[in-house]
């Protein structure tokens, strides 16, 4: 059998050759350039015949310090969805945003707009652990619309809380580690993608809200503006800014129904957190000052300026007390002055910025039928509590018990409305949860991506009721992998604490709900590890709990013997009145809680049927 016909020449099978390669390479390249499951931008327009309508984005945050990029976002608890719109002023060759537990750049769930230098291509993604990306095979984020606008371009798009995808992030209750970056070249294929080089920031917000509208306010309200008084933010990174406020005098008693954040425009992207304080009402006269909450020079009654009044953290909207309660501002057994404390992020490190943010207290002299108060719960402030070294995980509980809540509450009880967790720098997790009768009833409130670089108060999307008799625990979750020696508790950021301020009706005497191990079963364990690593001599009662501390050998053992001694032995219970004075009472040497029902964590249901995955994926035109 002859292979060529004799009437073809060198010159016709020279033509077929290059004319099969061509077409090769054509489809090479269409294939390259096309990932199967992203969807093709053309000319970056609306996937729709038309503009949508408007979706109301009642949520947003800047997220660089610059204010370049915008996210706003909306929630649907009926399809439980989140909408969310991105605003890029100026956009390059694409941009990415994701999440992850902490803000890390690896194992992170994204969704990436990029640009081949041909098309435009959106698409889910996820990172490695060493930040290379590559386009989900399961793909849950919709885009909806992506348009150009006159102040820059906008992606709309959507995305379940669940997707029961293992390499998504599941969004729940608390913290959202917001990731962020922007493509400055076109990428041919998106696996050509490492985080690590591209320039990428972390922003922080509370992504899924209580479901409630805004109630309106009486027509008596009144405004107190707390705010800095115009001062020049300092061109370093980190600020914390100090100033004293003084009501006016004889201020009768009126009640705070609502505040909400004051910030100069233009300084959007720098004020990170704030937080107003009462005084301490036996502080007769607190002096006036504007300046660096660090300067060792401020007058040191600040000090006794601790009581929060309102706290604003960026992203988070107006706070609205419930119908029957007010937070008692003026009159009698109240302070005269406030403390603002304002936290500038200024990485940029802009120069010769003014600033006169601050927060907007609304008052009526209407009282209503409750004052509303504040009590903390967790751990006394106090280095008998201790985290050890290289942890990857520890917990530590502190008790509100039945005792305490028994002896302080009212019949009816407490409602709790809200409440602001609090840690430092090891903290990753926070949980106060409802004990009654040995079993777990609800979690009050939760937060297990919790950053100290994130605190404002939350809105609880349901109020708990805590009657007398009940329990409430305060477990935290630190990290200590980084650390060498052991953490204590204390009021130093390199100290740890662990705290719920919970926000409730109606105001009792109780102000401070709180627990450390018994010292005496404390000394036992140190005098035990000694002993069993050879140090028959012990120095215990020569030396301060945090230097017995730092002279323990750490290991595996010392840190299980003093996790296990925290879970069972006595504890001493801190059951204070608002003078700071206990509860009558025996308060040292009490058991801890016995809990003998765990509640189960909720779990997002994952979508029955065709996975959205499935679904063909057509280009936008």
């Amino acid at each position: 059998m002859r292979i060529c016909d004799k009437n073809f020449r060198l010159q016709d099978i020279t033509i077929m050759y290059f004319t099969a390669l061509a077409a090769l390479m054509v489809i090479l390249v269409a294939s390259y350039q096309a990932p199967t499951n992203a969807i093709e931008v053309s000319g970056l327009k609306s996937s729709s015949s038309g503009p949508l309508p408007p979706l109301p984005m009642p949520f947003r945050v800047p997220l660089d310090p610059g204010g370049d990029l915008q996210l706003a976002w909306n929630i649907s608890y009926a399809d439980q969805e989140v909408y969310m719109e991105l605003r890029v002023a100026d956009i390059k060759h694409g941009v990415v945003l994701g999440m992850s537990d902490r803000g890390e750049l690896t194992n992170a769930d994204l969704v990436v707009l990029w640009d081949s230098g041909a098309n435009s291509y959106f698409g889910d993604a996820w990172s490695d652990n060493e930040g290379h990306v590559s386009l989900d095979s399961q793909q849950d984020y919709e885009l909806m619309e992506a348009t150009h606008k006159t102040d820059g371009f906008h992606l709309l798009f959507k995305r379940p809380f669940s997707t029961c995808d293992p390499r998504d992030y599941l969004i729940e209750e608390g913290t959202v580690h917001v990731i962020y970056g922007l493509l400055d070249e076109p990428l041919a294929s998106l696996d050509q993608l490492n985080l690590s080089r591209i320039h990428t920031g972390l922003q922080r917000v509370l992504m899924l809200r209580p479901d409630t509208p805004s109630p309106t306010l009486p027509p008596d309200v009144q405004t107190l503006d707390v705010v800095a008084p115009n001062v020049v933010i300092p061109n370093q990174e980190t600020t914390y800014w100090c100033f004293i406020q003084t009501l006016p005098e004889n201020m009768p008693k009126n009640h705070i129904i609502m505040y909400e954040s004051v910030i100069t425009p233009g300084n959007e992207a720098i004020v990170h957190h704030m937080e107003v304080f009462e005084c301490s009402p036996e502080i007769r006269d607190v002096p006036e000052y504007s300046g660096s909450c660090d300067d060792k020079m401020k007058p040191g009654k600040l000090a006794f300026c601790r009581h929060v009044l309102a706290a604003w953290a960026m992203g988070a909207e107006a706070f609205y007390y419930p119908p029957d309660a007010g937070m008692p501002v003026g009159g009698s057994g109240s302070s005269r002055f406030l403390r603002l404390e304002v936290h500038y992020n200024n990485p940029l490190l802009k120069s010769g910025r003014r600033d006169s943010s601050g927060i907007r207290l609304h008052y009526t002299p209407s009282l209503r039928r409750y004052d509303a108060g504040i009590m903390e719960l967790g751990l006394v402030y106090t280095p008998i509590m201790a985290i050890p070294p290289k942890q990857h995980t520890f917990y530590l509980s502190g008790y509100c018990t039945s005792k305490c809540t028994q002896t302080a509450f009212p019949p009816g009880g407490i409602h709790v409305f809200a409440s602001q967790l609090h840690t430092h720098l090891t903290g990753r997790g926070v949980r106060t949860v409802l004990v009654r009768g040995g079993k777990e009833l609800e979690v009050v409130q939760e937060d297990q991506h919790f950053s100290t670089h994130y605190q404002t108060i939350r809105v609880l999307k349901k109020m708990a009721n805590i009657l007398p008799g009940d329990v409430l625990i305060t477990k935290c979750t630190y990290n200590t992998e980084d650390r060498s020696k052991p953490t204590v508790g204390g009021f130093s950021i390199s100290d740890e604490m662990c705290v719920n301020y919970i926000h409730y009706y109606p105001r009792t005497k109780l102000e401070l709900c709180k627990s450390h191990v018994e010292p005496e079963y404390l000394q036992k364990y140190f005098t035990f590890i000694n002993r069993f690593n050879g140090k028959d001599q012990c120095v215990c009662s020569e030396v301060g709990v945090t230097e017995q501390y730092s002279q323990l050998q750490w290991d595996a053992f010392t840190g299980q013997v003093l996790d296990s001694l925290y879970n069972t032995a006595p504890i001493s219970m801190h059951c204070n009145q608002s003078s700071a004075r206990l509860f009558p009472g025996e308060w040292d040497k009490q058991p801890v809680p016995v809990v003998t029902s765990i509640l189960e964590k909720p779990r997002y249901p994952c979508e029955g049927g065709a996975h959205p995955a499935s679904r063909p994926l057509t280009p936008i035109v």
